[in-house]
């Protein structure tokens, strides 16, 4: 009896640690977080190779995170999507600083992007530079298909990858519907399990990239007459995952996401920094270069970037044991740096747009940071 307690005990530890690491904190209609409080739910996804009842994916966070008024909806990320196209057609660096460095893969087109998931008075600015990445690919590939978008688990406790069930997502502005032939493809691999609708309606880190795509998908309609009637997505969720499953499901990916018709979207924040979040690193007193603490967080971040534009997930791993920073999408992340190496294309990553929520000064200040990555690939010749 004393041994069973002591196993039960041990049990309850160890749930309560794995619900600590994955810790989130509601978003409110003042506060800048994309970090929701995690359930105590186990897995929630259905392990099946197959779809039992497919369904149609509500918007489940319109009219919170972002508007639910198309008109209202359409002008907030048209303000956004101009506001990047200017800055890019002018040079900046858009707070990225890669942007004036000669491409190593000249005329190549965009084959994926990293954006920030929180809401969009927030981070819609930040997202804007890696949509109109999506858009010059729609526009200079016309075999561009499906847009796979990555993205992480803030309700769940995921030991693996799901996939939506959905048929159709919607938003606002207009519908999208599911590669069910690329997820039949997927789950025939029985490597990955089934979103349950709950789960997949409550998860806002696929939701946010959703209206962005549709809005993207119109633009580009609207820009070349064509009618991209056969565009699809599927969204691919992707658990608390350990390094050597970062690997596989990486490798099992690379050929999917190095096809010529597959765009990919990955979906992450970048440091949590602030009480709320557990995690207040400050700069050392011996370094007198970096003062303030934003400008620590940024230091932070862009030392996971460099590694990321440099596609090392090995490295990328040992930087966040290292200094354990908060990026919520670094599975997604590390998934898709995998896929990379295991590729045998070129690609290009660079990080074109970096921002904060706030400039945090003191203890007593929140921020969470937003940044914009795209990836080019070699091989398109338009």
């Amino acid at each position: 009896k004393t041994k069973s307690n002591a196993i039960c005990n041990l049990q309850r530890i160890m749930n309560f640690l794995r619900n600590m690491m994955n810790t989130n904190s509601r978003q409110s209609s003042t506060d800048t977080s994309c970090m929701e409080t995690e359930s105590d739910t186990a897995d929630s996804s259905t392990p099946s190779s197959t779809i039992t009842s497919s369904y149609t994916r509500r918007a489940h966070h319109a009219g919170s995170w972002y508007s639910s008024d198309a008109d209202d909806l359409e002008d907030e990320l048209a303000k956004f999507l101009a506001a990047a196209d200017e800055d890019d057609n002018g040079g900046g660096s858009g707070g990225g600083g890669s942007r004036a460095t000669p491409s190593a893969v000249p005329g190549g087109v965009p084959n994926a992007c990293i954006s920030p998931h929180a809401g969009f008075r927030y981070s819609g600015p930040t997202a804007a530079y890696s949509y109109l990445a999506l858009k010059e690919a729609l526009l200079k590939n016309s075999s561009l298909r499906t847009i796979v978008v990555l993205h992480p688990s803030h309700h769940v406790y995921l030991d693996g990858c799901a996939i939506s069930g959905a048929s159709k997502i919607e938003t606002p502005l207009g519908n999208l519907r599911v590669d069910i032939n690329l997820r039949k493809q997927l789950l025939s691999t029985n490597k990955f399990s089934v979103m349950e609708r709950r789960v997949d309606e409550e998860e806002h880190s696929g939701e946010m990239q959703y209206p962005f795509i549709a809005k993207i998908i119109n633009d580009a309609r609207t820009e070349s007459g064509e009618q991209y009637d056969d565009v699809r997505i599927l969204p691919i969720m992707v658990g608390s995952i350990n390094t050597s499953k970062e690997e596989a499901f990486g490798r099992l990916l690379s050929p999917y996401l190095s096809d010529v018709g597959i765009f990919t979207v990955i979906s992450s924040d970048f440091c949590h920094w602030g009480r709320r979040f557990s995690y207040t690193p400050q700069p050392s007193t011996s370094d007198t270069a970096i003062n303030e603490i934003h400008e620590y967080i940024e230091y932070l971040d862009k030392k996971g970037m460099n590694l990321i534009e440099m596609q090392r997930p090995g490295a990328f791993v040992d930087y966040l044991r290292e200094y354990s920073n908060t990026i919520c999408g670094r599975h997604p992340i590390s998934v898709w740096l995998n896929s990379l190496r295991e590729s045998v294309l070129t690609h290009e990553v660079r990080f074109v747009k970096y921002a904060q929520s706030e400039k945090a000064r003191s203890t007593r200040d929140n921020s969470v940071s937003y940044a914009g990555a795209v990836c080019r690939v070699a091989m398109f010749d338009g």
